[in-house]
């Protein structure tokens, strides 16, 4: 007989934000400034990232959604105050909007020294950099973290294609709704994940390191992996959102599903297999549309709107979420997406209405330190939202939220 019970992975989130000034709204290279202020309050909840002009903050595990905002919050007003105090606000968005007046230097650190010599001109294509979320799911020994994240790989396109919010770089609307994820997958080692076991996982990692394909196992950049320091499945294919909230919506779906999951691997269910060359083109379609027009399924191959693959998605996650108290959150954060579209969505209706790109920079950064009190678990209608349209329409010029 088969359990019904779900497992309740903690989460971990980490989000990566630029630094730019409060008047020019370019890049500013205060990072070392800000990460020591900031210090005082978060101490090593906040980090410096690999260019001075961005900082990394880091939550603790936690086991609610209520518990996520609250911390994610919490860090977005500290960072906040520290860069305020350095002439520098805090910018929630993948890429650079505006092209900075300076090439911006690498952050003081070894690790750094040696890939900026190492990679060359990838170090620092946008002249800025990418900023991205990760979520943490455990506890998780390898063996489970990689069993986990052989499952969770055809579903992490639409989790990409949900958090695009990066439209704009460098003075530029590039045509996607995630230039990070463009940008990114040039570096070695990023895209889908191997499916692997514990011993190929380590032999293929020792190869990749010994042949110099990546410096150290720190530079593993899949999609999904586990952490080499906590014991933990790190997904790493999300933009950094604006929007507290959405990062919340991603978090919860990925626990959701992750758990559903999970009780798939104790019962003995098998798993749809999937062709390595689908997903990665299912990512490049995320990249492009965002939640939009066509994606593709990555097991069938098949084009398929990218709304119908996240109603499948939430169904498959239902059960956990439904079990862990967190479904009505779930749609209540969906329905804000469907009504005002995703963050690349939102930074285009931004510029549409006030004519520019310093208007969405602004916006950008009033979203990323803004802490209005979520109305998650409330007002949630029946189960039949996954099939609402997706929506992108147009919001107040001071919100990309």
């Amino acid at each position: 007989m088969r359990s019904t019970a779900f497992p309740r992975p903690s989460i971990g989130v980490e989000e990566e934000f630029f630094l730019v000034g409060q008047h020019s709204r370019v890049l500013e290279d205060r990072a070392p400034q800000v990460v020591k202020a900031a210090k005082d309050a978060l101490g090593d909840q906040v980090q410096a990232e690999f260019l001075t002009s961005q900082i990394e903050v880091c939550t603790q595990p936690v086991t609610s959604l209520a518990s996520l905002r609250a911390e994610l919050t919490r860090l977005r007003r500290s960072v906040a105050a520290a860069a305020a105090a350095e002439g520098c606000r805090v910018v929630a968005s993948g890429t650079p909007v505006l092209a900075p007046d300076r090439a911006v230097p690498v952050t003081d650190k070894p690790r750094y020294a040696h890939m900026a010599a190492r990679f060359g001109a990838l170090v620092d294509q946008l002249g800025g950099g990418l900023c991205g979320c990760h979520v943490h799911l455990g506890t998780f020994d390898r063996a489970g973290a990689l069993a986990l994240g052989n499952r969770l790989r055809p579903w992490l396109p639409v989790i990409q294609a949900l958090s695009a919010n990066s439209p704009y770089a460098a003075g530029v609307d590039t045509g996607y709704a995630s230039w990070r994820s463009v940008m990114w997958a040039q570096w070695p080692t990023v895209g889908p994940a191997p499916p692997l076991d514990e011993e190929n996982y380590e032999r293929l990692v020792d190869a990749l390191v010994e042949s110099d394909t990546i410096l150290d196992r720190a530079m593993l950049y899949w999609h999904s992996r586990p952490s080499e320091h906590v014991p933990t499945l790190e997904i790493r294919v999300a933009d950094v959102c604006a929007d507290p909230d959405t990062t919340v919506l991603i978090a919860a779906l990925l626990r959701g599903l992750a758990s559903a999951l999970l009780a798939d691997i104790r019962d003995g269910r098998p798993s749809p297999a999937v062709w390595t060359p689908l997903l990665a083109a299912a990512h490049r379609r995320a990249a492009q549309t965002g939640l939009t027009g066509l994606g593709i399924d990555p097991v069938t191959g098949t084009p398929t709107p990218t709304s119908v693959l996240l109603d499948r998605l939430v169904a498959r996650a239902t059960p956990a979420l439904e079990a862990m108290g967190d479904l009505e959150t779930v749609y209540e954060l969906l329905d804000r997406v469907r009504d005002h579209g995703t963050g690349a969505d939102r930074q285009r209706a931004v510029c549409r209405r006030s004519g520019g790109l310093i208007g969405v920079v602004d916006a950008l950064a009033d979203a990323t330190d803004a802490a209005a009190p979520t109305t998650q678990g409330k007002g949630a209608e029946a189960p039949g939202r996954p099939g609402e349209p997706q929506g992108a329409d147009p919001v107040q010029p001071d919100e990309v939220a």
